[in-house]
């Protein structure tokens, strides 16, 4: 598969200022400290509660951090973050319109942006998101095929990568969307927004839902309810990401009782709605 798609549901943040790392430090659950220059990482941003506000992938640079997180959440994660500036030397900025965010997919793809400005940002299945300049950005793409960004968002769910959408938003914690096997949460540094939770959840092993690739032969979309035979017709779970298969049907990514996945038919939308197929996770889940 060889691809270039342009991102528009996604969306940027850029942080700046002195105290642009100490102040994502304690406000994230990633490392911030610990990422160097020129390098991405995992993350969620949590409520008080430890539920995941937004999920993403930030990046450092000269001029500081750029968050890709889902579009439709800039606006309200970006009201939220800045109530914690205080007197912190930080400026948030909404980068949206400012930056077209770009993936490739396959080495002829990537070799066609190679000469490109901006921040390369490599996934862990090989592909390549790349956050370009606006003003760059026709330059770069004139010419060039442009791919529907729902296959993207389609390999996103294959490689078991969550985002959290406005549909999603407040639902799971971290653990629950795998973030922690993705390298999204750190336990050993120190206080964040919603860390006791999410760190309790890990150390006592309540974590009972855990998300899964499956496929579904009838349209389902991010916030659909799914119901498992072993619950007694009782909601058991919540897609959290879902697009049309090219090998037909629907793949999604299933929050749901592990036990479940285990043991039992799990059903989209209604306890005899259609039954999920599940797929492989290339990662492991404990």
């Amino acid at each position: 598969m060889d691809f270039i798609a342009k991102l528009d549901h996604l969306g940027t943040l850029r942080f700046g200022g002195e105290d642009a790392e100490t102040f994502l430090q304690g406000q994230l659950s990633c490392d911030v400290a610990g990422l160097g220059p020129r390098s991405s990482t995992h993350g969620a941003y949590c409520s008080p509660k430890g539920r995941m506000l937004a999920n993403f992938l930030l990046w450092r640079d000269d001029e500081g951090f750029g968050m890709v997180l889902s579009r439709d959440l800039v606006p309200a994660v970006q009201k939220q973050i800045s109530k914690f500036v205080l007197r912190s030397k930080v400026k948030i900025v909404d980068s949206s319109e400012a930056v077209v965010l770009v993936g490739a997919v396959g080495e002829r793809a990537q070799r066609s942006l190679a000469a490109a400005s901006g921040a390369p940002l490599k996934l862990s299945d090989g592909r390549l998101l790349l956050a370009l300049p606006a003003a760059d950005a026709p330059g770069v793409l004139r010419g060039l095929e442009l791919a529907d960004a729902a296959l993207w968002r389609w390999l996103d769910i294959r490689a078991g990568l969550p985002l959290v959408t406005a549909a999603t938003q407040d639902q799971f914690v971290p653990q629950m969307a795998n973030l922690e096997l993705l390298g999204g949460v750190s336990f050993e540094k120190g206080c964040y927004t919603g860390q006791e939770i999410v760190a309790r959840t890990q150390h006592l092993g309540r974590v009972k839902r855990r998300m899964f690739p499956a496929h579904v032969g009838v349209a389902a979309r991010a916030g659909d309810a799914l119901y498992s035979d072993d619950l007694a017709g009782q909601a058991s779970g919540m897609v959290l990401n879902a697009e049309v298969s090219p090998e037909g049907g629907y793949d999604l990514l299933a929050v749901i009782q592990a036990a479940s996945r285990e043991r039992s038919t799990v059903h989209l939308g209604a306890p005899d709605g259609a039954a999920l197929g599940f797929l492989p996770l290339p990662y492991a889940v404990a």
